[in-house]
């Protein structure tokens, strides 16, 4: 592998991607190579090999790291063994029973920087978060193929230049890579919920199964209760709450087509979807006309898009945060529940712990932490890239 262009990286640096940090920013090199877009190449710390990645000369992150093996080549059975790796450790770690849908390669946690892969009832959709991905597209979709048993197809969900995985982003366009075309919608098992998922236009890759096991939670605690689900998408934790017996769920979102979606998996399960509301508006707004009417609900779910799209958003965001769970809090019952999330990896456990409690605070609510989960198994972190831990989740219970 000598032929590969050597990158040097600052003084010092070489420590840490050694050590298992996946980015290297452009200003932490000392020299910008003139190679095109997925070359790969050898980072060195004063003239020692530290690691090999693919380079992208589009983002502020110049290199993604591969390996720090000197004798590990990135071709195409490379990458089949990582999809083989990744595929192992959700067959060992995710009870599958009643479950066909889930994220089949997590970038960074899975070795493979910059890459997602989501499986949704044999079908592979694909992201790629970087234009250095783009020239190793075919070996990815071919590592599938060969390492996932029962694949009907692949499909591209490219969101080429995005440096966050963890941003919810636009809608976009899909298009088939490999092998049959997906159903649209296509329908999804989870924990025995079925779901009816977009994966060529939907956001992320069609549905968020990060929060898999926080929607089985609420279809565990939401009997006899009155639930409102703000910023519910296709319903994943309305449906999970209905299906456990609440009395009436509330879901609103501002996505007219999301409220669309959300009404036919309550069809689509056997719940009648005419017992419960749904609206198309704003959760804000909402939440200040069941202030001024006075109605409260038992258990109420945040689940908002990401807040914290950049660093210099984070404290906007955690201020956000707390206005908006001080707002929920004053339509909560006494003793109810309620379950917030965030998804804006910048935006820590700790500050998002701190934003909730200044919202209890000036909601006057004295709030317990009963419960505080993250993302499950099939979103791994790497300890050495502690930015791939961007879900929280939280259960309080109000007094």
């Amino acid at each position: 592998m000598s032929h590969l262009v050597k990158v040097p990286v600052k003084p010092g640096l070489g420590r840490h991607i050694r050590a298992g940090h996946p980015w290297v920013f452009k200003k932490a090199i000392e020299i910008t190579p003139r190679v095109p877009a997925g070359s790969v190449v050898d980072l060195t710390d004063e003239g020692r090999f530290a690691g090999r990645g693919y380079f992208d000369p589009f983002s502020a992150i110049a290199v993604r790291v591969l390996t720090t093996d000197p004798r590990e080549t990135i071709d195409a059975a490379f990458f089949e063994r990582k999809v083989r790796q990744a595929l192992e450790s959700r067959q060992q770690l995710i009870d599958f029973e009643g479950t066909n849908a889930f994220r089949l390669i997590h970038g960074e946690g899975d070795g493979l920087p910059g890459v997602v892969v989501d499986l949704y009832a044999g079908f592979a959709v694909m992201k790629l978060y970087s234009a250095g991905l783009t020239p190793h597209r075919p070996l990815i979709v071919e590592a599938l193929r060969r390492a996932v048993p029962g694949l009907k197809g692949v499909v591209g969900r490219d969101e080429v230049g995005r440096d966050d995985a963890d941003v919810d982003d636009e809608k976009g366009n899909g298009k088939v890579l490999w092998g049959a075309e997906a159903p649209q919608p296509l329908e999804i098992l989870e924990r025995g919920a079925k779901f009816l998922v977009d994966v060529y236009a939907g956001q992320k890759t069609g549905f968020f199964l990060d929060q898999r096991e926080n929607r089985h939670l609420l279809r565990r605690i939401s009997k006899d209760l009155d639930v409102l689900n703000c910023f519910c998408f296709s319903g994943g934790f309305s449906v999970n709450a209905a299906l456990g017996g609440a009395r009436s769920v509330f879901s609103v979102d501002q996505d007219a087509d999301a409220i669309a979606l959300a009404r036919e998996n309550f069809t689509l399960n056997g719940l009648p979807a005419a017992k419960h509301d749904f609206l198309a508006a704003d959760a804000f707004e909402l939440l200040e006309s069941f202030k001024q009417e006075g109605r409260k609900f038992d258990l109420i779910i945040l689940d908002p898009p990401a807040f914290a799209k950049s660093q210099k958003a984070v404290e906007n965001a955690v201020a956000g945060y707390a206005s908006l769970n001080r707002q929920a809090l004053a339509v909560l019952k006494p003793g109810g529940l309620l379950c917030t999330a965030s998804c804006s990896a910048r935006v820590s456990s700790e500050a998002f712990f701190e934003a909730v409690k200044e919202g209890a605070y000036n909601a006057g609510v004295d709030l317990t932490l009963v419960e505080e989960r993250f993302q499950p198994p099939d979103h791994p972190v790497r300890l050495q890239f502690r930015e791939g831990k961007y879900l929280k989740f939280f259960v309080l219970r109000g007094r």
